[in-house]
């Protein structure tokens, strides 16, 4: 039986024939990318029990991940030289996540969990970077169909992550001090703060109004969950070390590295082979002589994902707290499983997108999906007091916008002709717009109610929208000037001289 690739395209198919173990190996990474980014937030108050510190102190585990994922996003792009060194880097940063994962149940203060949360932070970050580029540099013209998968499989960790950890999560009250019982309502409250724990805007919660023990018998069995996640994840850096081996990379010789970097890929161009620089490096025109539209397409597809992938961190980090809050005043439970299925939508529209993104090109998907995504937005804000609209709107929100990062560093990359930069602006932007953008959308919900929370998510995906215009506008700039800088196209100066 034939695969879906070799069917779809038998070019495609032997392209990736060709790149298979180091492809196969990428899409590992990423599992191991997204077991590692999701397990924080249901296990949040199991931690605080087992460093018996307050829910104020914990919660700011989150952004001390987030902070050290964006620096290692922006490392990536400099560790990043040869494929040596890119594959040293994956190595090293997915044993770092098991031995983290390992280490977690032995962290028994706030400090040390979240130092051990900021090299967790730190190893996601350069795996998020390296695995895109590498995979822009195999690939090029075709990458678009292989991202899908790549960020597929970062949406099927996620999900694997929450069902390992909810076996093992204390179903009351994990600190029990001298004068503590036990009653439905404090364990209706705890499975409330439970789920309005999730996101990485989590320190801004009002968690004052639950008092819980600090001092006591710690009772929690959540180190089971992370001993069994590390254990998951160990075949991924063995994965990387088996490549490396078949790469032979684990050679000392420098002539065996020359004569493999010398590897055809598909596509080649003259500047794909240059190295990857910092973010800023890279970009600056007066550094690659490049003109001002260089410089802006960087700019437009980097704002783009910074709201996009801010979208999903703030939607999935607040949906909960809207849903229970006037006039929805959902349950606990039914609103707790809104940010599970926002996930599982987002997995299954990545999955469907590796079709879509073959048969079509990649302005067309994203103005679909940017469009759908501010229709759902607006949808919600007319519906807002039907909950039966909001599980939809989830849903079809999860679906539109799950393509929007895979779709955008292809076509800015192929818009930019490969020159290596693109990749490492846009995870970086991304990063960062998942932490700062769900801050933003966290304070203002503090300050302005829950309502707010879908009034700032329609905005700002209709800034997304313009700044796509803008990019599409600026792209067709670009390649008039790289087809003649005079103003003339150069494929008529023939004609006209054998008049």
């Amino acid at each position: 039986m034939k695969t879906s690739m070799q069917v779809l395209d038998p070019r495609i198919w032997t392209v990736f024939r060709r790149h298979a173990p180091q492809t196969l190996t990428y899409w590992s990474v990423f599992f191991s990318f997204g077991l590692c980014i999701a397990f924080l937030g249901p296990t949040v108050l199991d931690l605080r029990c087992q460093t018996q510190s307050t829910l104020q102190q914990i919660t700011w585990v989150f952004f001390s991940q987030q902070l050290f994922l964006l620096i290692g996003s922006s490392l990536g792009g400099l560790l990043e030289k040869t494929l040596t060194s890119s594959l040293l880097a994956l190595f090293s940063s997915t044993l770092i996540i098991s031995l983290v994962f390992a280490i977690i149940p032995l962290c028994h203060h706030v400090l040390l969990l979240s130092i051990a949360m900021a090299l967790a932070g730190k190893a996601m970050g350069v795996i998020d970077t390296i695995g895109n580029l590498q995979l822009v540099k195999l690939y090029q013209k075709d990458s678009a169909i292989f991202l899908q998968v790549l960020h597929f499989f970062t949406g099927l960790g996620a999900l694997v992550s929450p069902l390992v950890a909810d076996p093992f999560l204390a179903e009351d009250s994990c600190v029990l001090g001298a004068n503590w019982t036990m009653n439905s309502s404090s364990l209706s409250d705890l499975e409330h703060l439970r789920n309005s724990l999730v996101g990485h805007g989590a320190a801004l919660h009002n968690t004052s109004q639950y008092p819980l023990n600090v001092e006591g018998v710690v009772v929690t069995r959540v180190s089971y969950a992370f001993w069994i996640m590390a254990l998951i994840n160990l075949p991924v850096p063995a994965a990387v070390l088996a490549l490396m081996y078949h790469e032979r990379r684990l050679s000392c010789s420098s002539s065996t590295t020359r004569l493999l970097h010398k590897e055809p890929r598909s596509s080649p161009t003259k500047d794909s082979s240059q190295g990857h620089e910092g973010v800023f490096d890279c970009c600056s025109p007066k550094v690659r002589g490049q003109p001002a539209s260089f410089f802006i397409l960087h700019a437009l597809g980097g704002g783009i994902v910074f709201i996009t992938d801010g979208i999903i961190g703030s939607y999935a980090g607040f949906v909960y707290t809207y849903a229970v809050s006037p006039p929805l005043l959902m349950g606990h439970k039914m609103a707790g499983c809104l940010d599970s299925i926002f996930w599982a939508s987002i997995t299954a529209g990545r999955l469907s997108f590796i079709y879509l993104s073959y048969r079509y090109p990649a302005p067309t998907l994203l103005t679909i999906n940017l469009v759908g995504v501010i229709l759902v937005q607006c949808l919600l804000l007319i519906f807002y007091t039907s909950c039966v609209f909001l599980f939809i709107g989830t849903c079809v929100l999860g679906l539109c916008i799950s393509s929007v990062f895979p779709s955008m560093l292809a076509l800015t990359e192929d818009m930019l002709d490969y020159k290596g930069c693109a990749t490492t602006v846009l995870v970086t932007c991304a990063s960062a717009g998942e932490m700062l953008l769900q801050l933003l959308v966290g304070s203002v919900i503090h300050s302005r109610g829950s309502y707010s929370f879908l009034l700032c998510s329609t905005v700002t995906s209709v800034i997304c929208f313009c700044l796509f215009l803008l990019l599409l506008y600026t792209c067709r700039i670009h390649r008039n000037h790289h087809l003649d800088p005079s103003g003339y196209v150069e494929k008529e100066k023939p004609e006209t001289s054998g008049s």
